[in-house]
């Protein structure tokens, strides 16, 4: 179990970076809807381009701090068996 520690703890990383380029994507688009700049879009469609980036922050997050978790558990069974 010891040698997953390195993958869950850059991946941990990796899924924090993206939902957070997530939440900025997320971010802009609904400006960018808010604003007016796409004229073929209702301005109505920015709080569902919001909503759903937000939601895949959460997840992405979420998955981060399960793998983060694991990490925890892994240590602290290692250090229960020595």
């Amino acid at each position: 179990m010891r040698k997953h520690i390195l993958f869950l703890k850059c991946s941990s990383v990796t899924v924090k970076i993206v939902a957070w380029i997530f939440l900025l994507l997320g971010i802009l688009g609904a400006v960018s809807l808010f604003s007016g700049s796409l004229t073929n879009q209702p301005r109505w469609m920015g709080v569902v381009v919001l909503v759903f980036y937000s939601f895949m922050f959460f997840i992405f997050i979420l998955i981060a701090k399960m793998a983060d978790i694991l990490v925890k558990l892994i240590n602290a069974a290692e250090a229960e068996k020595a």
